[in-house]
C-alpha cells in the first residue's frame, strides 16, 4: 500500500470512529433523558460506568490526528478536516459529559426522594423532544451543510429560549410553594445540560459546515 493510500485510509478511519463516538454520545443522552424521565436511578448508574469508551475513544482519536498531523504534514484541506476533528471530538466528549450529569442528578432526585411538579415534567419532556431532535439532525449527513446548520442552529436557539422560560417558571412554583428550593436548583441544573448540549452540536454543525464551504470554495 502506497504512502498516500495508507493517508487515506487512516483519514478514512478517522472519520469513522468520529462518527462511532458520536452516536456512542448521542446514544448517552438519549439513555440519560429516558432514565430521568422515568425516575430509574439504577438505569442511570449504568450509564455512568459506560462513559469510559467514550472518553477512550476521545484519547484514541486525538491521537490519531496528531500522528497525522506530525508524520504526514497535510495540506491545506486534510489539515482542515484533522484540525476540525480534533476540536469536533471535543465537543462530542462534552455532550457525553452531560448526558453524565443528568444522570447524576437523576440519581440525585431518587436519592433525596425529590420529585418535580406535573408543570415541570411536561416541559423537561419537552426539552428532552427538542435535544433528541437536535442530535438525530447531526446524524443525517445526506442534508446540504448550509441547510443542516441552519436548522442546527434554529434549533439551538429553541433550547435557549426554552431555557430561559422554564426557569422563569419554576421559580414561580418555588415562590408559590409548589416546590423545594432543591428541587428548584436541580431542575435548573439540568436545563443547563440541555442548554449546553445544543451548544456543542452547534459547534459541531458549525465547523462541518466550514469544511464544506471551504471545500466548494476551492
Amino acid at each position: 500500500m502506497s504512502t498516500r493510500t495508507q493517508y487515506e485510509a487512516d483519514l478514512a478511519a478517522l472519520k469513522g470512529s468520529l462518527a462511532r463516538m458520536g452516536q456512542l454520545s448521542a446514544d448517552a443522552v438519549e439513555d440519560a433523558l429516558e432514565a430521568l424521565c422515568t425516575a430509574d436511578a439504577e438505569e442511570a448508574k449504568g450509564i455512568i460506568k459506560g462513559d469510559t469508551e467514550v472518553n477512550r475513544m476521545e484519547r484514541d482519536i486525538e491521537h490519531r490526528c496528531m500522528t497525522l498531523l506530525l508524520r504526514q504534514q497535510p495540506v491545506a484541506g486534510d489539515l482542515r478536516r484533522i484540525s476540525t476533528a480534533m476540536k469536533v471530538v471535543t465537543d462530542i466528549e462534552r455532550i457525553g459529559d452531560h448526558a453524565m450529569n443528568i444522570c447524576e442528578y437523576t440519581q440525585m432526585l431518587d436519592k433525596k426522594k425529590i420529585q418535580f411538579s406535573e408543570e415541570a415534567q411536561e416541559e423537561l419532556r419537552t426539552m428532552e423532544a427538542v435535544c433528541l431532535e437536535v442530535l438525530d439532525l447531526l446524524e443525517q449527513e445526506s442534508i446540504e451543510p448550509t441547510d443542516w446548520l441552519t436548522k442546527v442552529s434554529a434549533l439551538e436557539q429553541r433550547m435557549d429560549d426554552m431555557t430561559e422560560e422554564y426557569r422563569r417558571n419554576q421559580m414561580k412554583r418555588m415562590k408559590q410553594g409548589s416546590c423545594s428550593d432543591e428541587a428548584c436548583i436541580i431542575f435548573s441544573e439540568l436545563l443547563t445540560d440541555f442548554e449546553r448540549i445544543g451548544d456543542h452540536a452547534l459547534n459541531i454543525a458549525q465547523e462541518r459546515a466550514g469544511i464544506a464551504t471551504e471545500a466548494t470554495d476551492a
